[in-house]
Parts: C-alpha cells; structure tokens; sequence
C-alpha cells in the first residue's frame, strides 16, 4: 500500500515537472518562430506568443514613440495601448503587408491622436503654453550655460539639439524621417505605415531633411568652430 502511494507519489511528480519542462520548451521555441508565426500562435491561443511578440517589439516601439512625443511615459502607455490594440484584434490582422509595418502603423495612428489632443489642448490653455515655453527655456539655458569641453557632454549635446530639430518638424515631416532616417525603414515601409503614396513619401523625407539642415547649420556651424 504504502510502496503503491508512493509510486503513484513519484509518478505524479514527474509528470508535473515533465509538463513544466514542456512548456518552457514551448516557451523557448517561440523565440525562433516569425512574427507572421507568432501572429498564427496567438490566434491558436497559445499566450505565450504574444508575450514574444511584446519582448520582441517593445523597447522598439517605445523608443519609435518617444521620439515623436518627447514625453517617456507618454510613450510608454502609448505602447501599452498598442499591444492591447494588437491582442484584441489579432484576428484581423492580415499578413497581406509585413507585422512590423502593422505594429508601426498602429503606434504612429496613436502618437497623431495623441499630438493632435495636444495642439487642442494648446488652444484650451494659452497660459499652461506659457509656462511650458518658460520652463523649457530655463532648461535650455541651464545646459547652454554649463561649460564643458567633454566629448560625451557634446555629443549629448549634439543628440539633444538634433531631437529638439526633429521634434518642431510639422507632423507630416516628423513622422516619415524618423521612420526612415532613425527606424531604418525603406521608403517602402514608410510609405504603407503612413499610408502614403511612395512619391509622397520620398518627397516629405527630402523636404523634412532639408529642414533639418536649416535648423542645424548654425549649431554644426559652431562645432566647426570650436575644433
């Protein structure tokens, strides 16, 4: 009796540590799977596709958001809302373009609606515009008035100048130059997650370079001077 029980004891015990061996395994294999096959797990129901598909993405994503929001935990929730997007609606998803190009376009119709909250928010409150310019006018002049002849201190100088250029783009020209010129994507790409013509898009990444250009030639005119 008791050798029985214990059998049974052993038996069982092995059983579950087997199966919790197999979903790490399955876990583990999901690492190697595409994203299309990822997209197909989930359908499935397999859960631990998705979080895949979130460790795969995220720091992408939010980086991708936080350049066009200057605003970290804006785009922090901005993500969240996007995987929610993509979980509840994954049976839609039609692999009919790549899913990189569908996450993409799914964060940039959110980092619009957020912008375009903004500007009316704006025109709700000319005040809170005032001090926000203020504020960021101190900051500006507390990073410009702190010596340094540190390279990393100029190269962050350098990032920061750049972003804060990239940042006053008009929306139209923001959004495909950071896709292309920081994401790495092709005109292609940039073209079916903005949903635009590929005319169209080469021609905003050429007006929003030129831009660039304009407002940065006097600060790399300086950095020339400086060596």
């Amino acid at each position: 009796m008791v050798g029985g029980f214990s059998d049974y004891h052993v038996t069982s015990t092995e059983r579950k540590i087997s199966s919790q061996v197999a979903e790490d395994k399955a876990a583990a294999g999901f690492k190697s799977l595409s994203d299309n096959e990822l997209i197909d797990a989930l359908k499935e129901g397999y859960e631990d596709a998705f979080f895949e598909i979130v460790n795969r993405y995220q720091n992408p994503i939010v980086n991708y958001l936080y350049r066009i929001l200057r605003d970290y935990e804006e785009a922090v929730d901005l993500a969240q809302e996007t995987f929610v997007r993509i979980y509840f609606a994954v049976e839609r998803y039609r692999n009919d373009y790549s899913f990189s190009t569908y996450i993409y376009r799914i964060a940039t119709n959110l980092a619009i609606s957020e912008l375009r909250r903004r500007k009316r928010q704006k025109l709700l409150s000319l005040t809170g515009l005032f001090k926000r310019e203020e504020q960021e006018q101190e900051e500006f002049d507390l990073r410009d008035s702190a010596p340094s002849a540190d390279a990393k201190i100029l190269q962050k100088e350098m990032k920061e100048r750049i972003a804060s250029a990239i940042y006053s783009l008009p929306e139209k020209y923001r959004l495909p130059i950071i896709l292309c010129d920081i994401e790495g994507k092709s005109y292609e790409e940039v073209a079916k997650i903005l949903n635009l013509g590929l005319g169209t898009t080469k021609s905003r990444i050429s007006r929003a370079r030129g831009l660039l250009r304009e407002k940065l030639k006097d600060y790399f005119g300086d950095e020339r001077n400086r060596l």
